[in-house]
């Protein structure tokens, strides 16, 4: 049992792996800013904690209360294609606030920080996505994931920081927030179905992610600090089988036992095709992904259609609206 700092723990992953740990009997201490979790997200058994990452006194403080033996850093705003349009909050919220935990972390002798990235870091055509590739991230979003993934290197080297660093990719399953209209498709087009509005594709809908249930990546990531082999190392995290836009709106709208309809929106400025391995991830955690993308989906309509239908929420704060999508003003 062990003293577990949980960022984004009222957030769609961070819950999840909050959950895990305390099945583990980790005792866990969830901070999140509540900018794009819920409260009731939070796991009954973990104390919560209001903040922000972008305030360092605060940190201090907390760092210094509880003693933290592990820091799981899940708190981030994920949404690749608006981080052109959010820069300067980009860099402060995903960049500036995790090396703000780290330095802590090396302050207060943490054992081991465990850092969700994206594999945004790759960038386009390199496919599939290995650990072997090198990384060029195409957007804000992907640059900041990677620099952090670079400082945990250079903190372990100067200091002895441990770290693991996982890459997981199109996550989705229950808690998501499916209110988010710039992020996770699969939550987006059933809070539309749910809205009874058209589904919004950009592009013409071939463009393939491979995505990946909830319940393939969260427990991975929670019990990798009892994992000595996964210590200073990297890690792709899900699915491994691509799947097109276009054939996930069938399997959603049979879910939901509706005749899709669609609204084609400009092509945006994205990776057309991203799908990563996942061998090493599998030897190292003897782990590989269970669940099939329709038993995922189902999972999460499930859930979805006992939630009910969400407020669009918009960003408030765009800095660029040069480019913006027109669905996005």
């Amino acid at each position: 049992m062990a003293n577990v700092l949980v960022t984004g723990g009222a957030g769609f992953i961070g819950s999840h792996v909050a959950e895990e740990l305390i099945k583990a009997k980790h005792k866990v201490v969830v901070l999140d800013d509540l900018s794009s979790g819920f409260e009731s997200n939070v796991p009954k058994d973990a104390v919560f904690i209001k903040g922000s990452i972008e305030d360092y006194s605060f940190l201090e403080n907390l760092f210094n209360e509880y003693s933290f033996e592990y820091v799981f850093h899940l708190a981030a705003y994920a949404a690749e294609g608006l981080s052109h349009f959010i820069r300067r909050f980009n860099y402060r919220n995903n960049l500036c606030g995790s090396i703000n935990l780290i330095n802590l972390s090396i302050l207060n002798k943490v054992k081991c920080f465990v850092f969700t990235s994206s594999i945004a870091v790759y960038g386009k055509n390199q496919l599939p996505m290995t650990e072997d590739t090198v990384p060029s991230p195409e957007d804000p979003y992907g640059i900041s994931k990677y620099v952090v993934e670079l400082d945990l290197h250079a903190a372990h080297e100067m200091f002895g920081l441990n770290y693991i660093i996982f890459r997981p990719h199109n996550v989705y399953g229950e808690r998501q927030n499916i209110g988010d209209m710039y992020r996770n498709v699969i939550g987006i087009f059933m809070n539309q179905i749910m809205q009874k509005k058209p589904l919004t594709i950009f592009g013409d809908g071939t463009q393939t992610r491979a995505f990946s249930y909830i319940g393939d990546v969260a427990p991975v990531i929670a019990r990798s600090i009892q994992v000595p082999a996964a210590y200073n190392d990297f890690f792709n995290v899900g699915a491994d089988k691509p799947y097109s836009v276009n054939l996930l709106i069938k399997l959603i709208s049979k879910e939901f036992n509706v005749a899709p309809q669609v609204s084609f929106e400009p092509e945006r400025n994205e990776v057309k095709h991203a799908y990563s391995t996942h061998e090493k991830v599998e030897r190292v955690f003897k782990n590989k992904a269970q669940y099939t993308i329709e038993e995922g989906i189902h999972y999460m309509a499930q859930w979805a259609k006992k939630e009910g239908p969400k407020i669009n929420s918009k960003f408030s704060n765009i800095e660029i609206t040069e480019k913006l999508p027109p669905i996005w003003k």
